[in-house]
This record gives C-alpha cells, structure tokens and sequence, in this order.
C-alpha cells in the first residue's frame, strides 16, 4: 500500500520506509495517471484554484500563486515525449508543483473520454501528441469548454521542419518507437549490460563500450542501466581498496573506462539508508566518513595511474552523469579521427600526400 505525503515528493509504504520513487518513473512503468483525483482531492482543491478564462489568449489561473497545478498529458503512444517535455517546463516554476496526469495510448474516442473525464474532475493545462484529426479536435473543444489551456507541443516544431524542408508532413502514431535495428540494439546493450553487472566482467573486455568503477554506493548500476538504454554496452565493477584490482581492465581493450566518485557526506547517507533498509546493523565500517574518505582517494589514484576520467556524481542525476560520460566518449572519437586524418594526410618520403 502506497500513501502520498503533504509534500507531494515523496512515497511512503505502510511499513513508514522513505521511498525516493519520483512519480514519473512510476507512471512511466505502469503507464497511470501519477496521482489519484476525485476522492482524495476535495472538489474545490481538485480545480487547483481554476478561475474563469480572462481576456488573454490562453486562460489563466487566479491571480494568488497556487502551491500546485494540474498537467494532462494526452498520447497516442508511450508519453514519453511530452513527460520530458512537461518535464523541462515544470522546472522552471519551482514554487509550484506540477500534479502530472499521463493519459498514454489514446488511439480511439472511448479511450480519450476516458482521459476528458479526468481533464474534467481536475481542470489544468493540457499538452498532448495526437495524430488523429477526430480526436485532436474532441479534445481541443471540450478543453475550451473548460477553459483550460490546450497546446500540441510537437506543432511548433513540426511547422519549422515543413517550412525548412518544403515538403508536408507525414503523421505516423508511435513513429519513434518501431522495432529497427537502432531498437534492438538498445535491448542487446540492456541484456549485457545487465548480465554484466557489480563485477561480472566479460571474458573479452572488447564486447563492453563502457566499464564503469566505482566504491559502493556512487550510482554504478542505474547509471550503466541508463546508458544500456542509449545503445551502449555497459559493465561497473566496484572498487574495494581491500580486494585485488582486475588486472585486465588495465590492459588492451577498446572499452571506455570511466571512475564515478562522490562525497564522504553523501555516501555515508546513502549507505547508511541502504543499510536501514537492509536492516544490517553491522555499520560502523561501512558508513565510516574517514574509511570513505580513503576509499575515494584510493579511486583516484588508480584512476590517475591509467588515465581514466573521474566524474563526482554528488550533485549529478544518473541521466546528467551518463550524458557526461557519452560526452567523453564523443570527445575521444573526434581526437581519434582527427588524429587518423591528420597521420594519413602527412606526405610519405617518397611520394605526394596521400588523400582518403
């Protein structure tokens, strides 16, 4: 059983466990709305404060800021778009918390009544990616009705690629999401990726793109996860000054090794909340902020030894972290490629300049 505290941020179970689960990972999996109207909401609280439309373009809400608002995202695919994009805008309004409602795979006009129903028991701004003309033209009219702002988010950008292009567009449902060789190659990349997790390297190191390393607790595992998402082959291997280092990391391979650290602070808390969770009360060790201490200078002189980059993810996301890493590994490819050119440019002794 899961209960929503008054902070809107966090998700406590029955059992009184702090849960960091942020709600657009929930709904993202189970595809539901992120929080429950109707009943949990009193009518009036429901609304978020919706007054009626004034003469600006778009309604408004009244003029005392609200301490949050009602967002619908209407699909006719995963939603994943307009949740990065809501995303994004809901940000920038840090006084205000967004109260997300993700209404996915809206192909047909039971399924959008459905989402209406809910549009209407809590009235807000409504972003949506629809293909259909019938249905885009329901759900802007009954949004008018409530006087609630509705805007198609990919419009704008569909407008400038047929302007640029000189050619119409060609709406396909789900477009991004079909099953190519980019896809399947994302699910080979999650498959490795998860069968070489917390140590278990490959026999050959040239079927990874990306070895991770790292002590306990510096987001290893969600961060190869994410990049397997991306297309890449990932492996992590925790780092124990007390245990022998794999040898062959270090040897020849085409793997790009990269070391995650954080603070002291930060990783005695977050091993001090496993452990509670774990319930092991053997801590002493483990959470010790100079044993931590040491075990991070240890990562970096191993990473200075062999020349592998550090990135300290103590104020970074997992997505912040591995778009640094993927950062890296372009970086490394454009010197590559500059440095191939660059040698089979330069003249031979006996002969002009080689060209190609």
């Amino acid at each position: 059983m899961w209960i929503f505290d008054k902070s809107l941020s966090r998700v406590l179970s029955s059992t009184g466990r702090a849960a960091h689960i942020e709600i657009w990972f929930t709904s993202a999996i189970f595809g539901v709305s992120r929080w429950t109207t109707g009943a949990r909401f009193p009518r009036a609280l429901a609304a978020g404060g919706q007054a009626p439309a004034n003469k600006a373009s778009r309604p408004q809400m009244a003029n005392s800021q609200p301490s949050y608002f009602h967002l619908h995202l209407v699909s006719d695919s995963t939603g994943e778009t307009l949740t990065t994009i809501a995303k994004a805008a809901a940000v920038q309004y840090a006084l205000i918390r967004p109260i997300e409602h993700v209404h996915p795979l809206v192909r047909n006009a039971r399924q959008l009544r459905r989402a209406l129903q809910e549009i209407e028991q809590a009235p807000g701004i409504v972003l949506y990616t629809i293909v259909n003309l019938d249905l885009i033209a329901e759900l802007e009219l009954k949004c008018k009705e409530l006087k609630v702002p509705c805007l198609a988010v990919l419009q704008p950008i569909m407008q400038v690629f047929e302007s640029y292009l000189g050619a119409p567009q060609t709406p396909k449902v789900a477009g991004q999401h079909v099953l190519d060789a980019d896809y399947f190659r994302r699910i080979d990349a999650l498959n490795f990726t998860m069968a070489h997790d917390d140590g278990r390297l490959p026999d050959d190191l040239n079927d990874a793109d990306i070895i991770l390393l790292g002590i306990s607790r510096t987001s290893k595992t969600p961060t190869s996860i994410y990049l397997s998402q991306r297309g890449y082959k990932t492996a992590n291997v925790p780092l124990v000054p007390s245990l022998p280092f794999p040898e062959k990391i270090a040897g020849p391979h085409s793997a790009f090794v990269v070391c995650l650290i954080a603070s002291p602070d930060r990783i005695a808390e977050v091993r001090r909340n496993r452990a509670l969770l774990m319930a092991d009360r053997d801590l002493d060790d483990y959470v010790d902020r100079s044993r931590i201490a040491a075990e991070i200078t240890y990562t970096r002189k191993l990473c200075a030894k062999h020349g592998w980059p550090v990135i300290d993810v103590t104020r970074r996301s997992v997505e912040e972290t591995a778009a640094t890493i993927i950062r890296l590994i372009q970086d490394r490819e454009i010197e590559t490629s500059e440095t191939d050119e660059s040698g089979s440019a330069a003249p031979e002794p006996t002969s002009g300049p080689t060209h190609g």
